[in-house]
């Protein structure tokens, strides 16, 4: 059976999130629906990061297998056409080895966070990045978070309900930057932890307030204990922007 290897650009907000679940849509789920409607069929399509409720993608990777041969062209165009109207869009499509897992041959995964400052509420990022009334210190957040880079465990920003065998991962790169009043967060991984980001995300802005220094940043990493992380941002800032293989 040829291997499809899929790009996915979506929006989470209407969504229960990739996985298919009984709580309601999923991205996972229509695209399923999508390729049994155009294809014929019953596959689930593999991701590669298992993104929550309401958390953007604009760089997704997914495989499935397809009982026919079919143009890489016709894969892409043709669910999109099935996928109408729910934000989610196939951006490219190529055929893989049998060998290619979207999820487990990744090298890297990288996240994005938007905050956007000011006072007046959001009206074309609604849903699409977290609302901070105040301004944050962005130098300060981004000095802070070096601290966290490196391999640790990182028991602190791990969600409760984490299904991972270990709370030990590497986070190579986490870069805070500002551009006006929006506040960027970058975190590159080969693969993170359930809430791992979001979890980071509420606790550097804590820094930026000026509430948390970067030695309670590193007092948090050690305590390996959930109660000690900052309050977990809102999962609408976030976005799956590109894994690498």
């Amino acid at each position: 059976m040829p291997r499809y290897k899929l790009i996915l650009e979506y929006d989470g907000t209407p969504f229960v999130g990739w996985q298919i679940q009984d709580n309601g849509p999923s991205v996972q789920g229509r695209l399923a629906e999508a390729i049994k409607a155009f294809a014929g069929d019953d596959t689930i399509p593999r991701g590669a990061g298992r993104t929550d409720a309401g958390v953007h993608a604009r760089g997704q990777v997914a495989h499935v297998d397809l009982a026919k041969e079919w143009t890489t062209d016709k894969v892409r165009d043709a669910l999109n056409a099935h996928l109408r109207p729910d934000p989610i869009s196939v951006l490219a499509c190529e055929r893989v080895a049998d060998t290619f897992d979207a999820r487990f041959s990744a090298t890297a995964r990288h996240y994005l966070y938007r905050l956007i400052t000011r006072r007046g509420p959001l009206a074309l990022d609604r849903n699409r990045a977290w609302h901070v009334v105040h301004a944050l210190d962005a130098t300060a957040m981004h000095e802070a978070a070096q601290v966290l880079l490196g391999h640790h465990d990182f028991t602190t920003f791990r969600s409760a309900e984490c299904q991972a065998a270990s709370p030990e991962k590497t986070l190579d790169r986490l870069v805070v930057a500002q551009t006006g009043d929006e506040v960027m967060i970058e975190a590159s991984a080969r693969s993170f932890l359930h809430n791992q980001v979001r979890s980071m995300v509420g606790s550097l802005k804590l820094v930026g307030e000026g509430k948390w220094t970067a030695q309670d940043l590193k007092r948090a990493l050690d305590a390996r204990d959930r109660v000690a992380c900052g309050p977990v941002a809102p999962a609408c800032g976030l976005y799956l922007m590109r894994v690498d293989y």
